[in-house]
């Protein structure tokens, strides 16, 4: 099996983190085979998905900057049509359809790794941050971490699985719940959140979402959210979860909400013994919660970084199966600096996929 390569490509590129947002590039050049390292493919997409995270790469507002110039996204989905020579025990092959990551790459050799938390792996590369991603026609990714799609999966379905849902999965996973559990998702209406409320009810979890607007409510109750608190109209959330969960509190909360405040009311609704997961990434915010009823009702802080491969796995197989279905609307790549500006505003509801097709 072979394929034409071209030799340039359209690409929207980062010139300077926060000067502009990326600019699209119709002759941006594409690696050739030859050029390509050991342990390297080349990966023709088809989709790739759009994330806040994007965003702040673009925007350079966090505290550690992303590599500039640099094509953003880590959502792709597409098909290898190149392999670094020298490859050994590649577990890919030509023609594959695969998922591109946050995680691009780790050394898989050292503790974090060997733990299963490649994501902390001190030699990790992030697609879209530190080495190219996804906003392209073309994009080199790594063997050992791009993920398979399963068969009959659609593209444009499974691309922001690769992190929101991988993302929101691993969270979950690891909240310290169980079955008939109560779950609070500040931010349930975005795109992490409304698989959020997904992967907490294929859990057998009791959904609280928390966000603001019509369009969001609607959404996050058709996907089985059992409660819905807006945060612009509440006039106590606290008491809200309280009363909604017999006046103990929520079990968990999977905070995927980019503000301070998601933070800081965890700790005042969440029961003895509850669970804090820490998704969400606000650029500047600090955490203020009270210590002594983080340190008297036995709290849970628990930071939750993307997930490993397993995750990815896993949360692919779910969604695939048709429990979890990702919201998006298709846009093409001209449509990214307007897709942020969205983001920014809040009015994403669900997800934004971009079409990478010619």
């Amino acid at each position: 099996m072979s394929f034409t390569i071209p030799r340039t490509q359209k690409a929207a590129v980062v010139s300077t983190a926060g000067a502009t947002l990326d600019t699209i590039k119709t002759d941006h050049p594409v690696k050739t085979q030859a050029e390509l390292a050991p342990g390297e493919c080349l990966v023709k997409l088809e989709c790739t998905g759009v994330c806040h995270t994007d965003l702040h790469a673009a925007l350079g507002d966090w505290p550690v900057a992303a590599n500039t110039p640099l094509i953003g996204g880590h959502e792709g989905v597409g098909i290898i049509v190149a392999i670094g020579n020298n490859t050994g025990h590649c577990p890919v092959k030509l023609g594959d359809r695969i998922g591109i990551k946050w995680l691009a790459d780790s050394c898989l050799n050292c503790e974090h790794c060997r733990k299963g938390r490649e994501q902390n792996c001190p030699e990790a590369k992030l697609s879209g941050f530190t080495v190219d991603g996804t906003f392209a026609q073309y994009v080199v990714s790594y063997v050992n971490h791009v993920t398979p799609i399963p068969e009959g999966f659609d593209s444009n379905a499974a691309a922001s699985i690769l992190c929101a849902g991988v993302t929101t999965y691993r969270a979950i996973k690891y909240s310290n719940t169980a079955a008939g559990d109560w779950i609070v998702l500040p931010g349930a209406g975005g795109g992490l959140g409304h698989l959020a409320v997904q992967y907490a009810r294929t859990c057998g979890l009791r959904v609280i979402a928390i966000d603001t607007g019509a369009a969001k409510k609607k959404l996050c109750l058709s996907l089985g959210a059992e409660a819905w608190i807006d945060f612009k109209e509440s006039k106590n959330i606290v008491k809200e979860i309280k009363a909604l969960t017999g006046g103990e509190g929520a079990h968990a909360a999977v905070i995927t909400a980019t503000s301070g405040a998601g933070y800081e009311q965890a700790v005042s609704y969440l029961r003895a013994g509850g669970t804090l997961m820490a998704v969400g990434l606000p650029g500047t915010a600090t955490f203020d919660s009270s210590i002594f009823f983080t340190v008297f009702k036995s709290i849970n802080i628990h930071g939750s970084y993307v997930g490993n491969r397993q995750d990815a796995v896993e949360a692919l197989d779910i969604a695939a199966r048709g429990d979890v279905k990702c919201h998006f609307e298709l846009k093409e790549l001209g449509d990214l600096e307007s897709t942020y500006e969205g983001m920014q505003n809040g009015t994403v509801a669900g997800r934004v996929v971009l079409n990478m097709k010619d």
